[in-house]
């Protein structure tokens, strides 16, 4: 009785954090490795469900398949964070045009394009950036630094067509390890 459900409880570990890796994966286009992991999914589920099922009158089973469920669900939304798959558009909002800060941007990797906009009491500026959602806190961490007061929203892009986005971020943030290891073995 016990035992049914701990091997439910942590069925349910295992089984909702394949899903959610699984819906990341088909939201991002990744069909194939989507697939494959719905097989291991799938497996998983029957044989957690089928174990409640067998005893329908044993709560603990029910409790477990419940309680499992909702720590799995926190569990995925860690295991979701640290993946962190894909792409962040971000835009910035800045009081004045900050140049400093458009070039530490680019130097280290971040796609940047600036405008001049219309707030409602003046004259703003926006930046409008793409980065790899590993590093949307790192680019948050950069703006917070030269511009305190910035209003950053972040929202993430299903496709991307030509531009700037993956391959000149890529030899961008190479070129700055690069800079940064160098001066590292210099100072020292």
């Amino acid at each position: 009785m016990v035992l049914s459900a701990l091997i439910i409880f942590f069925a349910q570990l295992l089984y909702v954090p394949i899903l959610t890796v699984r819906t990341i994966m088909m939201v991002k286009g990744m069909k194939q490795k989507a697939a494959t992991i719905g097989v291991l999914e799938g497996a998983v589920y029957v044989v957690a469900l089928g174990l409640v099922f067998s005893d329908l009158s044993n709560y603990l089973n029910m409790i477990a398949y419940a309680l499992g469920f909702g720590i799995g669900l926190y569990i995925g939304a860690m295991i979701e964070e640290k993946l962190a798959i894909g792409y962040v558009s971000l835009e910035v909002n800045i009081m004045n045009r900050n140049d400093e800060l458009v070039h530490r941007l680019r130097e280290v990797g971040f796609s940047v394009s600036t405008s001049e906009v219309q707030g409602m009491n003046s004259v703003r500026y926006l930046l409008d950036c793409t980065a790899r959602r590993d590093r949307e806190k790192e680019f948050i961490k950069i703006v917070s630094t030269y511009e305190p007061n910035a209003f950053i929203v972040s929202f993430e892009p299903r496709n991307f067509k030509g531009g700037y986005i993956t391959k000149a971020m890529k030899n961008r943030r190479e070129k700055f390890i690069n800079k940064k290891n160098s001066q590292n073995k210099d100072n020292k």
